[in-house]
């Protein structure tokens, strides 16, 4: 009878001490997911505050653009009475939407791909910037080209 008793009771002792454990592991890997859904959302306000900053040179520099072109054609004007035609809009070339658009495509797929996601995010969205880069030149040179034999 002291056996059975002293079985159970180490059985109990055992148990007791393996339910606390499963309990601190489970408090760490919940701990351990928000610390990875923060590292993600970091990663993700970094791209978005670089692009932003990307956003922000080219304005600056369309502004720069505009003044010269006005002082240009002020200049002009004093010459010639012919009006200046009203400057093109400014768009985005093909390799800089290629960059986007890669990187974007690159950090959603390498942070599905790798068990690490903002690891897996980050490697791609590298990837994918160079690659769209380079497709987009590619486009760039392409419609280059054509406007070059158009003209001839």
């Amino acid at each position: 009878m002291k056996a059975i008793m002293s079985m159970l009771l180490a059985a109990s002792i055992l148990t007791a001490c393996n339910t606390q454990s499963d309990k601190q592991e489970a408090a760490l890997k919940a701990q351990q997911r928000t610390i990875d859904s923060m590292k993600v959302a970091m990663e993700k306000q970094a791209i978005v505050d670089s692009m932003n900053n990307i956003i922000a040179e080219q304005r600056e520099h369309e502004k720069w653009e505009e003044i010269s072109k006005n002082e240009a054609t002020s200049h002009n004007r004093a010459v010639a009475t012919a009006p200046a035609p009203a400057p093109a809009k400014k768009r985005w070339s093909h390799t800089a939407k290629g960059a986007l658009v890669g990187a974007g495509t690159g950090a959603i797929t390498g942070a599905i791909v790798n068990k690490k996601r903002g690891e897996g995010a980050l490697i791609g969205s590298v990837i994918g910037a160079g690659v769209g880069a380079g497709t987009g030149a590619i486009v760039d040179h392409t419609k280059k080209k054509r406007q070059q034999q158009e003209q001839q």
